[in-house]
């Protein structure tokens, strides 16, 4: 008889009899509060229409999924064989039912990743799988789902009760009509999802799609964009649409933190010269630099929290990029140096009570040697969680090892899932949950903590903390 597929009530807490004993005390005292979700990527569309579905288990699991389908490309599986759609015309699987088969004859490669035990957790816990996935049961495992995503009770709206949502966040282009938030507040939904403001194909001054993009954010802002004064006034218009959707943050991706304040004069001479298609060398660098400082002064000024990822060599593989576009997983980290690149920003901004800035990075090393003095020192400075690699059960441990002492738990933004799939945001705000009552519960048992410290800080980690950083109520 094949034994029950489950997961260990104590997964993520320490084996030590006292630490785990409390981990397990402060963990039932959060485990059911509200989720804040106040960065991800879950598309609108799906809460937009009251009866959306979510198609099949492979568009629910595979398909739109970087963290999987990444780990499968890595063993030599193709993404075509995958069907993640191309930009090239390459021919994808069309069937399902054989990616779903692929997907599951290779569950085993992500035993002892994230991505296994948030894979686990939604199969076992949201869907009901009683039985291990595996090459064998695949069919089987897939008619289960085919079943359970048909009923009510699994449509996205369904879930969002489900899982216990309070505020999501969606990510979207400058340029985006926001027409599913629009959607929403015409219905006068309940459901609390919000758009964060995300400029970064209209900074790109290089990308392929800059100048398309340019004109479509004259098209959506009424402003005709005709040099660096209407390029600006434009940005600042599409800011206040979005905040009146509800929008309480940006999200900003740069390769590095270098921020340079530009004379009025450098910057115009930088936008004069890319609507003409005449770029100079660094005029790229220097301009994303000089506009890093700028959104910090407009969120400054109409209350937008500014988040900043840096560190990724993102779409890395240009051949997979070209045939499939960005965001597929060839994302690589690099070597980064907030101390020097925040400089310029940080003494114009830094210390205005308006101002907040919630930083990222993929370089674990500047955890404590730089990120930590910074937040604990600048008002305006909150660390976010591990992002990417590092959303992990030893990522987010060695993350409060590196940063806590430095910082302190209230210069943290809490938490977030950062995720494409929304029937992942439970499980992966569950590991947060588990990680920092076992982390606080080591405190305690160390004598570092009292117990009514770690019934506070758990409460905070788990909501409290991400609640006041994103400006949501």
């Amino acid at each position: 008889m094949t034994r029950e597929w489950t997961l260990s009530p104590d997964r993520c807490f320490d084996p030590e009899p006292t630490q785990r004993a409390l981990a397990r005390d402060l963990y039932a005292s959060v485990v059911d509060l509200p989720i804040i979700s106040p960065h991800g990527h879950v598309d609108p569309a799906l809460l937009a229409a009251p009866h959306a579905m979510f198609g099949t288990a492979a568009d629910l699991f595979i398909i739109p999924d970087h963290y999987v389908f990444r780990m499968l490309y890595s063993q030599g599986i193709a993404l075509e064989d995958l069907g993640v759609p191309s930009r090239d015309g390459t021919a994808v699987e069309q069937d399902h039912r054989r990616i779903w088969q692929r997907f599951a004859d290779h569950f085993h490669l992500f035993a002892g990743t994230p991505t296994g035990l948030w894979l686990s957790d939604e199969l076992i816990n949201v869907f009901g799988v009683t039985e291990k996935l595996s090459d064998t049961n695949a069919q089987a495992v897939y008619d289960h789902l085919e079943a359970q995503l048909a009923r009510p009770a699994f449509t996205p709206r369904a879930l969002w009760s489900r899982f216990g949502i309070e505020e999501l966040c969606t990510t979207d282009p400058a340029t985006s009509p926001l027409e599913h938030h629009v959607a929403l507040r015409e219905e006068g939904s309940e459901i609390r999802l919000r758009p964060t403001f995300r400029p970064d194909a209209v900074v790109a001054l290089a990308a392929p799609n800059w100048r398309a993009d340019i004109e479509r954010l004259s098209v959506v802002s009424g402003i005709d964009i005709v040099d660096y004064a209407s390029y600006i006034q434009a940005i600042e218009t599409r800011r206040t649409f979005f905040k009146e959707l509800g929008a309480t943050a940006t999200d900003h991706a740069a390769l590095t933190p270098y921020t340079e304040r530009l004379s009025s004069g450098e910057a115009a001479a930088i936008m004069q010269r890319a609507l003409l298609g005449r770029q100079a060398p660094g005029d790229t660098t220097k301009f994303t630099a000089h506009m890093l400082i700028e959104f910090a002064r407009m969120s400054a000024e109409d209350g937008l929290v500014m988040q900043l990822h840096v560190g990724s060599s993102r779409d890395y593989d240009r051949d997979l990029a070209a045939r499939f576009g960005p965001d597929k997983g060839a994302d690589i980290p690099i070597q980064t140096d907030w101390t020097n690149g925040l400089r310029a920003l940080l003494n114009a901004h830094g210390a205005d009570p308006r101002f907040r800035l919630i930083l990222f990075t993929l370089d674990e090393s500047t955890y404590s040697r730089e990120l930590a003095p910074l937040a604990g020192f600048y008002p305006s400075v909150l660390l976010g969680p591990p992002w990417w690699f590092f959303d992990s059960v030893q990522g987010m441990n060695r993350f409060l090892d590196a940063v806590v002492e430095t910082a302190g738990l209230y210069n943290l933004a809490g938490f977030n899932d950062d995720t494409r799939a929304y029937c992942s945001i439970p499980t992966r705000h569950d590991v947060w949950r588990r990680v920092s009552a076992n982390w606080l519960a080591g405190r305690v048992a160390r004598g570092l903590i009292d117990g009514e410290d770690a019934a506070r800080l758990v409460q905070e980690c788990a909501y409290g903390l991400a609640k006041r950083a994103y400006r949501l109520g």
